[in-house]
């Protein structure tokens, strides 16, 4: 063996030892984070498009496990364990792998990912303030919108944080009914934008807004959907699969939020309010928009959209007591034979949770509902105990 093949030996294995330390220094890309939450409940009664139902359940129940996969890539998987008809049943919610070192603050995402349209869709139902999503959440998108596909983003080097992106996806679960099994979905049904913007104001607050579109390739209702569309969608009320109950080509949300806390620290006080509007365009068959006219054949609102909003109130103020109040509605139409008929669902609701630590919540909620023609339900009162508790590393969340 030659004097230079020797040091060539003896660089190579200095350089390998030099990785494998610097891989292991970063606990990151040798111990994943893993976490298991657990969502409990008990319930007086049902709420229309909810996966929660009558009596005791589990909930949204998931495990989780993400770290960075190397310098580049960072990756996530998220189950969700779900309870229906008195059988389990095992979802997978995340499995996707991030960039991490793009340049000009670009990145991608692919797999299986929360769309991040509006603003609690890309969040977590374990995060939220109250037991279920906004009516307008559970009827446009599923409860919340998760897909295969593919996402690009960008933040702009502003003064005021600035991001926006664009995603493709499969669109399954957004796809309009087909009763007959002969409907030629196409493979990338989904295409969305968004844009959010935010900043600080004054030293207690911060502020973000956001505009995005979801353009649903398999969103629009055929004329063949007459005689069957309706039992459809009574069926959706009881559906675990996190479909889309009423679909359209076009859907459009604003949302808005507001966060307060005093010197900007969330620890022992803070308010926040939040808002998000819908508005689904676009539902009804080709070939009766056009026989319409603008006729009310199709329901007597003569709307040819339907919408949805909800405005958000949540205060913590203490740190271990908050309390929060939220108003919403959606308005949608249901297609009955050759006509549609509209619907309205309005909901009040008010919480009170009690947070041990940052790893375990118990809520208590009550919310109101008023149901004009909506799936047959009656107005009724609905109460609902819950608990969220987390094991193991859990990730920071979202704004």
């Amino acid at each position: 063996m030659t004097i230079s093949t020797i040091r060539l030996t003896g660089v190579a294995a200095a350089c390998a030892f030099f990785s494998i330390n610097a891989y292991a220094e970063d606990s990151s890309l040798t111990n994943p984070a893993i976490s298991a939450v657990l969502d409990g409940y008990y319930q007086n009664t049902e709420r229309p498009m909810s996966e929660r139902v009558e009596g005791f359940g589990l909930g949204h129940t998931e495990v989780a496990m993400s770290a960075n996969i190397d310098d580049m890539f960072y990756g996530k998987l998220t189950a969700v364990i779900e309870v229906h008809d008195g059988e389990t049943e095992l979802g997978l919610e995340e499995a996707f792998i991030q960039t991490m070192a793009m340049p000009y603050g670009l990145s991608m995402r692919a797999g299986r990912f929360l769309s991040d349209i509006g603003y609690l869709n890309n969040q977590h139902v374990h995060t939220d303030a109250f037991s279920d999503r906004p009516a307008a959440y559970r009827a446009f998108l599923g409860s919340h919108y998760f897909d295969d596909g593919l996402r690009v983003s960008y933040v702009a080097p502003t003064d005021l944080y600035w991001t926006m992106g664009a995603e493709a996806f499969k669109g399954d679960s957004m796809q309009a009914a087909d009763e007959h099994g002969e409907r030629d979905y196409k493979t990338i049904g989904v295409y969305t934008a968004f844009t959010k913007i935010g900043g600080d104001a004054g030293i207690n607050g911060s502020w973000q807004a956001g505009l995005s579109y979801l353009r649903n390739e398999n969103g629009r209702m055929t004329a063949e959907e007459h005689d069957d569309h309706a039992a459809v969608q009574e069926d959706h009320d009881h559906d675990h699969s996190h479909s889309a109950q009423y679909t359209g080509e076009n859907t459009y949300v604003a949302d808005f939020v507001y966060k307060w806390a005093p010197n900007g620290n969330y620890k022992y006080q803070h308010l926040t309010l939040s808002g998000e509007y819908f508005r689904v365009a676009d539902f009804k068959p080709l070939e009766e928009e056009h026989d319409d006219h603008g006729s009310d054949a199709h329901g007597d609102s003569g709307k040819d959209y339907q919408d949805g909003w909800y405005l958000s109130s949540v205060y913590q103020f203490s740190p271990k007591w908050s309390a929060g109040v939220r108003y919403g509605q959606v308005d949608t139409q249901l297609m009955h034979d050759d006509h549609f008929d509209p619907q309205k669902l309005k909901e009040t609701e008010v919480s009170l949770a009690w947070h041990h630590s940052h790893f375990s919540t118990v809520r208590l909620q009550y919310t109101n509902q008023q149901g004009t023609n909506f799936d047959g339900i009656e107005d009724d009162n609905v109460i609902t105990l819950q608990y969220v508790m987390t094991l193991g590393a859990h990730g920071a969340h979202q704004f």
